[in-house]
């Protein structure tokens, strides 16, 4: 009997696993897992620059954007420089919050998901994911678990991890120059996994 139980806990994970992880777009969901590059370049006070690329040096995405009607605003767009999704901070608010819709829209119906911090104070820079539709677990359908001595995290999506983020301090660091390996695993929409990249960065930082 415990062998058995064992056993359909075990198909029970691979079943999470297994389910398409999509927020961005299915164009961003790859069979594999993926290791990608992450390069942050410090611009100015308010505006930084994000280059994604893939473990062959393709340029995947870019991220950039800068003060926007008292909020950050960031945007993301393809090769091509068609934009993807665009964050936009919610500064005043009680808890740091980001909105994230398709393409450069601001519409309801181009609502893709919120991001907030899990606690007002600050101990550790976790946040919660919450769908514009879609499926929850426990109230939220994310959460970010963040390390308490550096940028790194991991997503979670209920007891799953579906993504990890390592970053190293560096001298590069201290000019405003920053490097992610970002590990995104089969099914997991990686735009979305880069949005949530940024969005922790830019609560940290400026």
């Amino acid at each position: 009997m415990y062998e058995q139980s064992s056993n359909l806990a075990i198909d029970y994970q691979r079943m999470e696993i297994d389910e398409m992880v999509t927020v961005v777009g299915e164009r961003f969901c790859m069979p594999y897992t993926m290791e990608l590059l992450v390069k942050k370049k410090l611009q100015s006070f308010t505006k930084c620059h994000y280059e994604v690329f893939d473990a062959t040096g393709n340029l995947l995405l870019h991220v950039d954007g800068g003060v926007w009607n008292f909020h950050k605003k960031r945007v993301m767009r393809d090769p091509a420089g068609l934009p993807v999704a665009t964050l936009r901070s919610k500064t005043l608010s009680w808890k740091h919050k980001w909105v994230i819709h398709q393409g450069e829209g601001s519409e309801r119906k181009q609502f893709l998901c919120r991001v907030q911090q899990s606690n007002a104070i600050r101990i550790k820079n976790n946040h919660d994911v919450y769908l514009g539709k879609g499926f929850k677990e426990q109230g939220r359908d994310f959460h970010v678990s963040a390390s308490m001595s550096s940028l790194s995290f991991e997503v979670n999506r209920g007891n799953t991890v579906i993504a990890e983020v390592n970053h190293n301090f560096t001298w590069e660091s201290c000019k405003g120059k920053e490097t992610f390996k970002v590990k995104v695993y089969p099914d997991v929409d990686y735009a979305f996994i880069v949005a949530l990249l940024v969005v922790v960065n830019e609560n940290d930082g400026p």
